[in-house]
């Protein structure tokens, strides 16, 4: 649901940049004045460079919208020649171009956040707010990943979410982490009562697999969040 729509296109100074797995990175930009948004929403970024000015794509902010500053944490494709490639070779100093505020996660009240790979990053935000109002309360987070070095802010989310965090892999075993898929077998077993909001956000195949087996199990369609 678009919540808000802002026509200006902006050409950001790029103010830090930093890896936080082996290809996820973290980009800091300035704020423009006046600027706001809410936690889960996105915007459309573009590199501002020739041949790619206006190669859009959407991108969810990590920040805060009372911090001064905008963050933005992205997966590099280093293989395919496309907009995270050319988002990888920026550092500090460049420019990453913006335009609109447009929903993509909306937080409507407590629940269980399930999260594949990147799809982590639009609950960020949600997570960074209610922890810092201290609202973590029924609040729980399964995070699936391929392999344990692809896990995003690892330590930050096991600062806000505690116990209520678990970590998946699909492909590693590594101790002290889970190390299997999450599946209808292990939802039965995690959670048992179906009556509670669930936000699902990460690649197209797992939201429709975790949406499917939640509705099978007894969750409403309209508490789902995708």
């Amino acid at each position: 649901m678009i919540t808000n729509v802002i026509t200006d296109i902006y050409d950001l100074k790029i103010l830090d940049t930093s890896y936080v797995t082996h290809n996820v990175k973290r980009f800091v930009l300035e704020k423009p004045a006046g600027f706001s948004y809410i936690p889960g929403h996105s915007t459309h970024l573009a590199v501002n460079a020739p041949g790619w000015e206006d190669q859009w794509r959407n991108f969810t902010f990590t920040s805060l919208n009372f911090w001064n500053y905008l963050e933005f944490i992205i997966k590099i494709y280093d293989d395919h020649n496309g907009v995270t490639q050319q988002l990888g070779k920026l550092n500090a100093g460049t420019a990453i171009r913006m335009k609109d505020v447009f929903g993509t996660i909306d937080y409507k009240g407590s629940g269980i956040f399930i999260a594949g790979g990147t799809g982590i990053t639009p609950f960020i935000a949600i997570f960074r707010a209610l922890y810092y109002s201290g609202n973590m309360r029924d609040i729980g987070l399964f995070y699936s990943n391929h392999y344990h070095n692809d896990v995003i802010l690892h330590e930050e989310l096991t600062q806000m979410l505690g116990k209520n965090y678990a970590n998946f892999f699909s492909k590693e075993g590594v101790i002290g982490f889970g190390e299997k898929r999450i599946d209808r077998d292990f939802l039965v077993k995690a959670i048992g009562d179906f009556d509670k909001r669930f936000y699902v956000c990460g690649p197209e195949t797992f939201v429709d697999d975790i949406s499917g087996y939640l509705i099978e199990l007894g969750a409403r369609m309209d508490a789902i969040i995708i």
